[in-house]
């Protein structure tokens, strides 16, 4: 089945934080599948529910080397960052054909409801800490390009409203 659309930048969906997740239901974890193969579909190693038009504070990662290693994430929260930083050319599929380098913490301890509705903490490192840490800005209503000065933003923007119309 196919997964629904990415909803393209600036959709209000986009830019307001997301819901709590109540419970882990068999809706969510449905949405989780979903959202997943929408992530392989990119490819890229994150997605967070809002970028197909759900508000809810869903993420999954996966950056992995062969696929198939998502973690599943509801209402996930940093508990600590690294003061190291690591760059990583960040995009999304809300906002095709751009992309801008960013820097963020290089390790996240991160606390969320996992797949079986329970309390769960992780380390992330690498790419992996930058993708929790982009879907996190997701959901709570901010783009990568947020993190720009405004003047990198807008030429971002202004990119990409030629390239998307």
């Amino acid at each position: 089945m196919p997964h629904r659309p990415f909803v393209p930048y600036p959709a209000r969906v986009l830019r307001t934080p997301a819901r709590e997740v109540e419970e882990i239901t068999d809706e969510v974890r449905a949405l989780w599948d979903e959202m997943i193969e929408a992530m392989d579909a990119m490819p890229g190693v994150g997605l967070a529910a809002p970028q197909l038009g759900v508000a809810l504070r869903l993420a999954v990662v996966d950056a992995s080397d062969k696929r198939g290693q998502a973690v599943r994430l509801a209402n996930p929260t940093i508990l600590h960052a690294s003061h190291e930083l690591r760059l990583h050319e960040e995009a999304s599929p809300n906002v095709p054909g751009v992309s801008a380098a960013l820097e963020r913490p290089r390790a996240v301890t991160v606390r969320f409801i996992n797949e079986a509705g329970q309390a769960d903490e992780q380390d992330f490192v690498g790419l992996w800490a930058t993708s929790v840490q982009h879907q996190i800005d997701h959901l709570n209503g901010k783009m990568y390009f947020d993190r720009l000065s405004r003047t990198k933003r807008d030429m971002l923007l202004k990119k990409a409203r030629k390239l998307n119309g």
